[in-house]
């Protein structure tokens, strides 16, 4: 039977790109192989998030230019799965007549099905079921050829209903992979060549609801470290009203955990916070950084902030910069209120005008330059051990890689260094990447 090409779209973040990967893997069991070539697909799928008012407008945009597509190959198949297909449903299938397939994020498994359904009957899918437990959920994405990097997912969905935040309605509720499933997964990916792990879920931190064994998200992390081949073990994303002592004190008792968290802390102003259902005050935010730091000195912490979030007032942003001087984040990313549909903070009056939300994120992403800049000129002079990860995208006669703090640094260097760990001296810094130079090397 002659193979199939399918060309996968992905939009938002790594649990996107993992999902997404794990789909590859499904159909690949169907006689589908993937294809860069849009214009070789037999199936094109696009996997959505729509936490985000721009990524949505991304996917209708993408959508549009596939009807010119279907126009010429009418057997094409199209489909949607994701945040937006979960959130919009119906509606998509009504607005996008070109569309075939819409499945939401617990039905990932059935694609196969469905994909056989139009090709028989010629019939349009409509698949957004939520469930007790999600058969992808232990999907496992063939490692590729000499990848050194990858993804586990370890949990899907939130139970924090966060008033801005769309994902408990087009992800579900909170739902953990038993532990065995993940500590196997990391066993054979380890067996595979695979150094450093990244494991995944909406809110890492409360791994373990409903399932049947006393495992916390701390202990799955000291398993995971037992394993032979495993360099380096990283995780996103964590709530800080979940970020326990025993997790804290991780990053001093881990050789593998790298020293960095991804801590979203979203505003520095109390009022805000709690209009946001975050369920911390900023003071307590504050704490349990400075806790990490005295766990673990060399930690980077990044984070996320929204600007303009209903009712907040110049003062509650100002208390949002006070808290950045404060932390003195690594990195940031920050971004403009914007509605979701169903979510309680979509209700809310006191509406931040625009032009007033752009001012201030510009004024936030600004001083968060001097944060990310001096605390990349800190690693100047200084040998950091670095993963390389292959040949730079900016410049192919450099190799590329990152420090354990997740810092990128550029250095030159033979490809044959590729999967290696790298002990790089930093020469130069820069506000996003970091340049060096090699010093000694060993590979796992």
């Amino acid at each position: 039977m002659k193979q199939k090409a399918v060309f996968i779209k992905t939009f938002g973040c790594q649990m996107n790109e993992h999902d997404s990967e794990k789909i590859h893997r499904i159909l690949g069991d169907h006689n589908y192989k993937l294809t860069e070539n849009i214009d070789n697909a037999d199936l094109v799928l696009l996997n959505t998030c729509s936490i985000r008012e721009k990524a949505e407008h991304k996917v209708y945009s993408s959508l549009g230019r596939l009807r010119r597509l279907k126009d010429k190959n009418p057997k094409l198949i199209i489909g949607v799965g994701g945040c937006v297909a979960q959130q919009e449903g119906e509606r998509l299938l009504h607005r996008v007549p070109c569309l075939d397939i819409v499945f939401g994020t617990h039905n990932i498994h059935k694609l196969p099905e469905f994909i056989h359904d139009v090709e028989q009957t010629g019939s349009r899918i409509l698949e957004t079921s939520l469930y007790d437990s999600v058969p992808s959920l232990g999907v496992c994405p063939n490692p590729r050829e000499k990848e050194i990097k990858s993804y586990v997912t370890i949990m899907q969905g939130c139970d924090n209903y966060c008033s801005y935040c769309i994902v408990p309605y087009v992800r579900g509720r909170e739902i953990s992979r038993p532990s065995r499933e993940i500590l196997e997964e990391v066993r054979r990916l380890s067996e595979k060549g695979v150094k450093e792990v990244t494991l995944l879920g909406q809110n890492v931190n409360s791994y373990g609801k409903g399932i049947a064994e006393d495992m916390t998200f701390p202990r799955l992390l000291h398993s995971i470290n037992e394993i032979d081949g495993i360099e380096r073990i990283r995780f996103t994303t964590s709530h800080p009203k979940d970020l326990s002592e025993e997790l804290i004190s991780c990053f001093g008792q881990l050789d593998k955990l790298c020293e960095h968290i991804h801590l979203p802390v979203q505003s520095g102003s109390n009022s805000v916070l709690k209009a946001m259902n975050r369920r911390y005050a900023a003071e307590e935010y504050i704490a349990k950084v400075e806790r990490l730091r005295k766990a673990c000195p060399k930690i980077s912490i990044t984070s996320d902030i929204i600007v303009g979030f209903p009712g907040e007032t110049e003062k509650d942003f100002e208390d949002t910069l006070e808290l950045m001087g404060v932390v003195k984040f690594d990195s940031l990313f920050s971004f403009k209120y914007s509605d979701r549909v169903e979510t309680k903070a979509s209700t809310l009056p006191q509406k931040v005008d625009d032009e007033v939300k752009s001012k201030r994120l510009t004024a936030l992403q600004t001083y968060q330059k001097l944060f990310t800049l001096a605390k990349n000129r800190e690693l100047e002079g200084k040998e950091e051990e670095i993963l390389v990860e292959g040949t730079s995208k900016t410049n192919p006669a450099r190799l590329t890689g990152r420090t354990r703090s997740n810092k990128v640094v550029n250095f030159e260097g033979s490809s044959d260094l590729t999967g290696c760990i790298v002990s790089v001296r930093i020469k130069r810094a820069f506000l996003n990447s970091l340049e060096g130079e090699t010093n000694t090397t060993y590979c796992g």
